[in-house]
């Protein structure tokens, strides 16, 4: 199989220690959001100054940098476009991710020479809309999260060969249209088409009656209600030969609003699982099982391929929660090993006797024992029980700065 074209591995960064974690495990770019227009109000994003620092950074790393200007604005928030594509254009960023035309038509006029990637809410399904939008100027599409490989493959074959595709491969699904949401804001008056979700999908319904009010009737047979709205994950990881074959030149990593263990665990497999495929390519291709792994190692939802195969008619939902599977706890960020001691920031409690494993960037994880730590005052330690606390654990390898060492929970 003829790869004409290495894939993009295209990470999420809330913040800087999210950024951090993408550059460290692989990504070729990162998209991320400045104070304004950004979907992921929640997250803590980049102001002015803090742009231009993480802009500077990522090219030093030989990383793009992908700048979100994806919510609606209203009347009033149009005014303050001008200054923040101006700011941007001289921060350095290499595109704008854009979900609005009059926007788009913005950031031509106030930062003229960068690229303009179209959002996954404009809703690009047909070869027609992205002709249109090539047309306009946009470079790259992020196709819509209900579009197949087929109808990607076609969109492919039916758009000038420079208008790149970027898919998202992985993370939270969204009930509504590629994000085009109400529900939070008729429900709460939080807008998540502004960036305020409250994500009242992942709640549990039940139903009333008109005439017995407070009479709950549950939507299944399960006593415990149903999360009617809410969606599985994505992972399309054992997918990455279809994925290259339909013409995606992007692969999309949900969540910046996630942790930073996140996007360095999920960053980490997709980058291994690319590598290995650009190694021999082919489209019977399956990533070495620890890649797999890897996805049941993070925070995360039952899993689908979402529509590129069908669509998800009886694979697609959670029923039973609506929070997340946790099945490993994360022990200790490290800061660096002398051969003789390893030196960490404690995140959860541990003991001597643990087991804990290694996440390193391109590697797949191993196993330590700890024999023995030592506190802040080099004291010896049974137990670690201090969260940010600094501890030294015996160790002979030579363990990266910025690797992370993790836990399986006990049942």
């Amino acid at each position: 199989m003829k790869i004409s074209k290495k894939p993009e591995l295209l990470a999420p960064a809330g913040d800087a220690e999210r950024l951090d974690a993408a550059l460290m495990y692989g990504a070729d770019a990162v998209y991320l959001g400045g104070q304004l227009f950004n979907m992921r109000a929640a997250t803590e994003s980049f102001d002015d100054v803090t742009l231009k620092q993480a802009v500077d950074k990522c090219h030093k790393n030989g990383t793009a940098v992908h700048l979100v200007a994806n919510t609606l604005p209203r009347n009033s928030e149009v005014e303050s476009l001008p200054h923040f594509f101006e700011v941007a254009a001289d921060a350095g960023v290499d595109a704008f991710i854009i979900a609005d035309v009059g926007v788009m038509r913005m950031a031509q006029k106030y930062a003229p020479g960068i690229d303009i990637h179209m959002s996954t809410q404009t809703g690009v399904v047909n070869y027609e809309t992205a002709n249109v939008l090539y047309d306009m100027g946009a470079k790259r599409i992020v196709m819509a999260r209900e579009v197949c490989l087929d109808d990607i493959a076609e969109i492919r074959a039916k758009t000038p060969s420079d208008l790149e595709i970027e898919c998202f491969v992985h993370g939270a699904m969204c009930m509504s249209f590629s994000g085009r949401c109400m529900l939070s804001n008729y429900l709460t008056g939080r807008d998540a088409n502004r960036g305020d979700c409250a994500q009242p999908c992942r709640w549990k319904y039940h139903l009333v009656e008109e005439k017995r009010p407070g009479q709950f009737f549950e939507i299944t047979d399960s006593s415990d209600g149903t999360y009617i709205l809410n969606s599985q994950d994505m992972c399309m990881i054992e997918h990455i030969p279809e994925l290259v074959a339909a013409g995606v030149d992007s692969f999309k990593i949900e969540g910046r609003a996630k942790s930073a263990y996140y996007a360095a665990a999920v960053t980490n497999a997709y980058r291994a699982a690319i590598d290995e495929y650009l190694k021999n390519p082919s489209m019977d291709f399956r990533p070495s099982q620890w890649i797999i792994d890897e996805m049941r190692k993070i925070s995360y939802r039952d899993y689908c391929t979402g529509f590129y195969f069908n669509n998800p008619n009886e694979n697609a939902h959670v029923y039973y929660d609506g929070i997340y599977i946790r099945e490993w706890d994360i022990i200790a960020n490290v800061l660096g090993s002398d051969g003789e001691f390893v030196d960490v920031i404690q995140r959860n409690r541990f003991f001597v006797g643990d087991e804990l494993e290694v996440l390193e960037p391109q590697t797949e994880p191993y196993t330590i024992k700890v024999t023995e730590m030592l506190n802040e005052k080099g004291e010896s330690i049974d137990v670690a029980p201090n969260p940010m606390a600094t501890i030294r654990i015996k160790c002979d390898k030579n363990i990266k700065a910025g690797a992370i060492l993790r836990k399986e929970k006990n049942d």
